[in-house]
């Protein structure tokens, strides 16, 4: 369990991987082009319909320009998306793993840790990593911070709970992520462990909102 935050901030000298950064650089790009597809196929439906532009059929010129079009809504809602999660970052120093989404943070010591492993998957293009951290007793699956990495699944190897905090790591970073680990924890390292197809999954929102809207009535 992540224990309540102690220290006011990570060391200065902790080892930073700003993962948010990462895919925002390729999430960005991919959502803008969506958008801008989008605006075109408004464009273009707006010529057809004034008259300005005649294609052979005007129904196959609608329906084009419609689909473009539609390709700006999933495009908008990733720029919300990515836009909000380039300052999310993975910090690791003496006191434990930290994550940070910008404006809030904590830590998962490692004083709370049975144990840290690595997961590897491929999925469709690419490959997947990510930091398996296994506690010694029970998760708040509704931290403020840490309950979007909760995930549960086999574990790592017997003896090990279900239930623990995952982050993922970009394919760059995982020389430096486990290194900090092995560094400033060596008795917790589990190794590395294949798992198959896409193993990073979703954090449970149905269940964080249940969860949250009981304990507030």
């Amino acid at each position: 369990m992540a224990a309540p935050v102690t220290a006011p901030a990570p060391a200065p000298n902790a080892t930073v991987i700003p993962t948010g950064r990462r895919r925002a650089r390729i999430g960005l790009a991919l959502a803008l082009l969506l958008v801008l597809a989008g605006v075109g196929g408004l464009v273009a439906a707006v010529a057809v319909i004034g008259g300005s532009h005649q294609p052979r059929s005007a129904v196959a010129g609608l329906v084009g320009a419609g689909v473009l079009a539609a390709l700006g809504v999933p495009g908008g809602l990733l720029l919300v998306v990515f836009w909000r999660q380039r300052r999310t970052r993975i910090l690791i120093d003496h006191a434990g793993v930290w994550f940070d989404t910008g404006d809030r943070r904590n830590v998962i010591p490692w004083r709370t840790l049975a144990g840290v492993g690595l997961f590897s998957s491929h999925g469709h293009k690419a490959r997947f990593h990510s930091l398996e951290l296994y506690p010694t007793g029970p998760v708040d699956r509704d931290d403020p911070v840490l309950w979007t990495l909760v995930r549960e699944g086999e574990p790592f190897r017997p003896g090990l709970p279900r239930l623990r905090h995952r982050l993922r790591v970009e394919p760059a970073d995982v020389p430096v992520a486990v290194g900090a680990v092995r560094h400033h924890a060596p008795r917790l390292w589990l190794g590395e462990s294949w798992r198959e197809g896409s193993h990073i999954g979703r954090p449970d929102r149905a269940g964080h909102r249940e969860r949250t809207r009981a304990r507030g009535r």
